[in-house]
């Protein structure tokens, strides 16, 4: 099995480090990863001036862009073969609920699927600097052996979410739904010493909503999270009803 890693915390990030140890053990590894934190910037595509690789390590290179931008170089440009699983992680940090959409590391595993390579998102629930990546990592792991041995839906990955506990405490994995985030006072607004105002995203403390059988739900109690994304974003429920409208 050949496995291509990448991330969005960097290169040289905790969680990257635990992952191509533990994917290692199960699996011929290559990494390209951003050289620096790209946190929260999604499925972006660097589009406007090139990008610049480098070759950090055995079979490790750096890479001036996003998660999307390392995936898209690493399969078409940098690997001589196409891997049978892409991981991404382990990102320090949830994601969980809406946060999906947000999250580099989700969206290298989308643009994998999108070329129609198998895809893992790994993260570690915390919100400090994390301390069990290699449990999380070690979970990956046993997942990526899983996914090749069977197979996943088709235009479909993992987003996979483990709680910040040593492996021996971590509960049974739970398929679970995405949740749903509670979006009020997440912006600080301030003023500066100079006397003008700036807008800080993000700062205050997130709540979600917690509903069974999704992904909150389960890693607040300890048990990790394996949640099936789709590419597909349409709401297919919803095409009768609006078939039935008289569209000017």
């Amino acid at each position: 099995m050949k496995i291509l890693l990448t991330n969005d915390d960097g290169v040289h990030s905790p969680g990257l480090a635990a992952l191509i140890k533990k994917v290692s053990e199960v699996a011929e590894v290559v990494v390209v990863a951003p050289d620096r934190e790209q946190s929260a910037v999604s499925h972006a595509l660097t589009l406007h001036h090139p990008l610049r690789a480098a070759r950090i390590g055995a079979n490790v290179f750096s890479v001036e862009g996003t998660p999307t931008d390392c995936v898209n170089l690493g399969i078409h440009s940098l690997l001589s073969y196409s891997p049978d699983l892409v991981i991404s992680g382990v990102n320090r940090g949830a994601n969980i609920a809406d946060d999906v959409t947000y999250s580099g590391t989700v969206a290298a595993a989308l643009e994998a699927t999108l070329m129609g390579i198998p895809a893992i998102a790994v993260s570690l629930v915390t919100r400090s600097a994390g301390e069990h990546f290699e449990a999380a990592a070690a979970c990956a792991a046993k997942l990526a052996v899983t996914v090749h041995q069977k197979g996943l839906p088709r235009d479909t990955y993992l987003n996979v979410n483990v709680p910040d506990l040593p492996a021996e405490s971590l509960l049974p994995p739970l398929i679970t739904c995405q949740g749903k985030r509670s979006y009020e006072g997440t912006i600080v607004d301030k003023v500066d010493p100079r006397g003008r105002n700036y807008y800080w995203i993000g700062t205050t403390d997130l709540s979600f909503e917690d509903i069974p059988g999704t992904d909150y739900h389960a890693v607040s109690r300890g048990h990790v999270s394996i949640s099936p994304l789709h590419i597909d974003l349409t709401n297919h429920a919803s095409i009768e009803m609006l078939k039935s409208w008289e569209l000017p």
